[in-house]
């Protein structure tokens, strides 16, 4: 038993890698942005080694299997709102998210962090799984070219397309594997559409796998000083906050629809699963790079099986190597991941018949999280409309009584953040 449940744990880890492992390309390619100035390979050892070292922690501390990398949107407004936007020094930038990250360790180490948690109602909380469920499948319907970007209907159907082909095919082999309760669905169909594909072609093996790290261009390039100024606490405050709802809504929405709750139905090991992500935060500014997160394809590895620590600590192993071999990180194609991001999706989509949608005050806020989430591409931008528009609902149905003082505390500052 014990080694069948270490193999399941690798599959998961490898699994959930994989589905994460665009980051690695990604982020430094946001970050580099001309105008930056920062350096590509620098950010790119950065992202490698601040997703090793918390998805690391998140296994051998909080024992959980979250995996952990800079964050999609974080690193957007880290380059196009502080950097290029307000004309702020990368490495001033860098100071900024190293003391949001020291905000967000003392709300993680104070008891505000079980206010947090207790003060959203349990139908909101079902709603953010069913959102993000959505917004994975969301991304996989893009990254496998069968929804396509449109300037007049924002988004349609795309033709007939080897990608497109690819993604029905590893789509349908989950899907029959999965039916036959295979721990492996997902690994066959990744693995056997990105060999497809090197063989058809689609997919080049590069030239030269090895390169250096480096370690020169942004790691310990902080300005802890010059970030301190009064004028940069609003953007400070945006970058913890946003960190936080992306970190709460990523570890509430995947515990709930994946059974990693206590007893009390709260998420296992909450307190320190934020701790690890508010570290992650603050080490990110000192490798050189954006805010980290706790990702929700972490989901794929749980559906898998692999619900322990142990899972956490093979996908962080699993980045270590791109230190070194970094160009293989783009022979996975999107399409190769984008089929496990879709299944992923229909399983966190069923806890939906759980929300209560007789009341309208339950109703409106749970459908606002479900929509917002994959059509703002923002799982920050639904959680907070859906909160807000909770307290605002329950005030005006006479019953904002029953809403938890800090829940409104929260819809205030909502209201800040979308301004």
């Amino acid at each position: 038993m014990q080694s069948k449940n270490l193999k399941i744990d690798i599959l998961a880890g490898v699994s959930t890698f994989l589905t994460m492992s665009y980051i690695i390309v990604v982020n430094p390619s946001i970050l580099s942005t001309p105008g930056t100035g920062m350096s590509f390979s620098g950010v790119l050892t950065g992202t490698v080694l601040i997703s090793f070292f918390a998805t690391l922690l998140m296994g051998l501390y909080a024992k959980l299997p979250f995996a952990l990398a800079p964050g999609m949107g974080l690193n957007a407004f880290f380059t196009f709102s502080l950097v290029l936007g307000q004309k702020i020094p990368w490495q001033t930038a860098l100071g900024m998210v190293f003391w949001s990250g020291i905000l967000f360790i003392i709300l993680s180490l104070t008891p505000l962090r079980e206010m947090l948690i207790k003060a959203i109602p349990k139908h909101l909380r079902i709603a953010m799984a069913v959102g993000i469920g959505v917004f994975l499948s969301f991304i996989g319907l893009k990254g496998g070219g069968i929804v396509i970007s449109d300037s007049v209907t924002f988004v349609k159907g795309a033709h007939l397309s080897h990608q497109l082909v690819m993604t029905l095919l590893g789509l349908f082999v989950i899907a029959f594997f999965y039916r036959m309760k295979n721990p492996f669905s997902f690994l066959f169909s990744i693995i056997g559409v990105t060999l497809i594909s090197v063989i058809t072609g689609d997919v080049k093996i590069p030239g030269n796998i090895f390169s250096r790290p480096d370690f020169h261009s942004v790691f310990m390039q902080v300005d802890f000083i010059g970030s301190l100024s009064w004028a940069f606490i609003p953007s400070m405050l945006t970058l913890m906050i946003t960190d936080l709802f992306d970190t709460m809504s990523t570890l509430i929405g995947v515990s709930h629809s994946t059974g990693l709750v206590d007893e009390k139905g709260e998420p296992k090991n909450m307190k320190k699963a934020l701790v690890v992500d508010a570290v992650a935060t603050t080490f990110s500014s000192l490798f050189g790079t954006s805010p980290t997160t706790t990702y929700i394809e972490s989901s794929t590895g749980i559906e898998l099986g692999g619900k322990s620590g142990r899972s956490s600590i093979v996908t962080a192993l699993c980045f270590l190597p791109f230190l070194f071999i970094a160009p293989l990180a783009g022979i996975v194609p999107s399409y190769a991941t984008a089929p496990v991001l879709i299944f992923v999706g229909i399983l966190m989509f069923k806890s939906v018949s759980e929300i209560d949608f007789s009341t309208v005050e339950n109703a409106l806020p749970a459908f606002l999280i479900i929509l917002l989430i994959p059509f703002s591409f923002s799982i920050t931008h639904g959680i907070v409309f859906g909160l807000l528009s909770h307290t605002i609902m329950y005030l005006i149905c006479g019953r904002i009584k029953e809403v938890h003082p800090l829940l409104i505390l929260i819809s205030i500052l909502c209201s800040f953040i979308l301004i």
